[in-house]
Parts: C-alpha cells; structure tokens; sequence
C-alpha cells in the first residue's frame, strides 16, 4: 500500500471518529437529555440516560483509541512532531485534554450515575448526571475547537 494511500485511509478512520464522538456529544446534549428532562420524571429519565449513555460510552471508548492510534500514525509519517504544523500541536493538547475529561466522566462520573439508578436514588443520580452533562458541555466546546483548527489551521 502505497504512504499516500495509508494516510487517507488514517485520515479517514481519524475524521470518522472524531465525527462519532463530538456529534454523539451534540446529539446527547442538545436533543436528547433535553427531551427527556421534558418528558420523563426522574425514576423513567435517568434510567434512560444511563442506558443511553453506557451503550455511547463504549463507542466512545472505540472512537478515542481510534483517534489516537490513527493520530499517531499520521504524525509518524510526518517525521513526528518536530516536523508536524502548529495545528497538529493545538489538535494533539486539545485531544489530551478532551481524553482526560472523558476519563473523569468514564471512571467516576458514569458508575456514580449506574450505582444511583440501580439503587433508585434519583437526587444523587440527577446530581451524577448534571456532572456528566457539565463534563461534555466542555468537550462539546472542546471537539468543535478541535475541527474548528483542523480546518481553519490550514490556511495558516
């Protein structure tokens, strides 16, 4: 396989991921906790949320080792980061920052959010879920800063 070819091919599988993640963060955020909260009284809506997001979560965790694989290989056939554009640098500190964050919400916040639901303790559930919500709202924030350099960097 040709470099050329197994660049895009990386490139490919890097946007996919990002796409999942940052879109599963919009999409979660802005319409379906929304709906939810309107709909649903706490014993029906956290259940739903936990549900919902154990089953993004593991696509998540998919999608962060993809990016960072696909990520890595790309910066390999640059020459590694000495040779990489500025944007390469702000995409990879945004990453780390934005893994951290998920890290938080994957070990603490989302069993906080399971423990709660299965004991039917809905104030401390709610309180698990806010954590979680305001968690992503950052890296909502953060993922589209994140496309906003890959993009817009190329000019510069």
């Amino acid at each position: 396989m040709s470099p050329a070819i197994l660049y895009a091919l990386l490139l490919l599988l890097h946007v996919l991921a990002a796409t999942f993640w940052v879109g599963g963060m919009a999409t979660l955020h802005l319409a379906v906790r929304p709906a939810a909260a309107a709909l649903l009284a706490p014993p029906q809506r956290l259940p739903l949320m936990a549900a919902v997001l154990r089953r993004f979560l593991i696509g998540v965790d998919i999608a962060i080792a993809t990016l960072w694989l696909s990520g890595f290989a790309m910066l390999g056939q640059m020459g590694g980061f000495a040779n990489a554009h500025w944007r390469v640098h702000a995409m990879a500190g945004l990453a780390a920052v934005m893994t951290l964050i998920y890290i938080t919400i994957r070990a603490s916040a989302f069993p906080a959010l399971r423990r709660a639901v299965a004991a039917h303790q809905w104030p401390e559930a709610g309180a698990a879920l806010n954590r979680i919500r305001l968690r992503v709202s950052v890296n909502l924030v953060l993922g589209v800063l994140v496309f906003v350099v890959a993009l817009l960097g190329r000019a510069g």
